[in-house]
């Protein structure tokens, strides 16, 4: 079995997609649905055990894929790996902008270092990538970026740190849409809501633990959504098909960034006609759901 992508086949032949955070999680599926695409990818994180992983997995799967291991927050690092896969790739044709991370806790109990921790990996760091992917491929060839944000709108109660470096992402994004257009660059946003992923098994605080699995039941939709349904709206993003699409923000999420706290209304969410889109044929359910 294989990747069952929405968009049609070797929608990405000859492209070269850079995706960070690409070792776990959505950057995984998304690395994943781009190779299958016929993309080459370059993985971009921490972690090379992960990454090497992943890259496996592409390979074994017959598709094209090479990682680098930096943490996005280190500026001189992650200039000296994009110019070495520039050198050893060509051009960079896609960016995503995936890696980040954040813990929970309400504003009173975050001391300004660990605001400012979740800030540099979720908004400085995303802006260090996308600065030197542009400087030295994107600036003379063109291409499109695509910075995955958050549901925060309405505030991030708990997440109020990474609400406040997501928000800025999205502002973020639409200066770069205006300023990097003349050299032929889009860049848009998505913004995921409750997703099944990986990284919901690396909290540790009981609350948040016993809060996950009833996510999905505040949603419209009626259940959380899977890593596929992100990744099918990232690779429209970076798609001929999304060529007039520039500092667009769409979000992932059910429904769960619209009014859903008005008096006057009791919210119904959905129990029929919403199968959930799993293309990813290596998704895995995150452990904390198998409860």
């Amino acid at each position: 079995m294989s990747y069952q992508s929405s968009l049609a086949a070797n929608s990405f032949q000859e492209k070269t997609v850079l995706v960070t955070g690409g070792g776990s999680g959505i950057g995984r599926c998304i690395a994943h649905e781009l190779a299958a695409l016929g993309a080459k990818v370059l993985l971009l994180g921490r972690s090379e055990d992960k990454l090497k992983n992943v890259q496996q997995e592409i390979q074994e799967d017959g598709g094209q894929a090479d990682w680098g291991s930096v943490d996005i927050r280190d500026e001189a690092g992650v200039s000296e790996l994009i110019q070495q896969f520039v050198k050893e790739h060509g051009p960079i044709h896609g960016l995503v902008n995936n890696a980040g991370g954040q813990f929970p806790a309400e504003l009173k109990d975050i001391s300004a270092n660990g605001f400012l921790a979740v800030v540099r990996n979720n908004l400085v760091g995303g802006f260090i990538v996308a600065r030197e992917v542009f400087k030295h491929s994107m600036q003379e060839h063109g291409g499109s970026v695509v910075n995955i944000t958050a549901d925060y709108f309405g505030g991030m109660p708990l997440m109020g740190h990474s609400g406040a470096a997501r928000a800025g992402m999205e502002n973020l994004s639409q200066t770069q849409a205006i300023e990097w257009a003349a050299s032929g660059v889009r860049v848009n946003s998505v913004a995921p809501g409750y997703i099944a992923s990986s990284g919901m098994d690396s909290y540790e605080d009981p609350d948040m633990i016993a809060r996950i699995p009833k996510f999905g039941k505040s949603v419209p939709s009626g259940r959380m959504g899977t890593e596929s349904e992100v990744s099918a709206a990232v690779c429209f993003l970076l798609s001929d098909g999304a060529a007039y699409i520039n500092g667009a923000t769409i979000p992932v999420d059910g429904g769960s960034s619209l009014c859903l706290s008005s008096p006057l209304y009791d919210l119904q969410v959905a129990e029929k006609n919403n199968p959930a889109f799993e293309g990813f044929h290596r998704g895995e359910t995150p452990e904390i759901l198998k409860q």
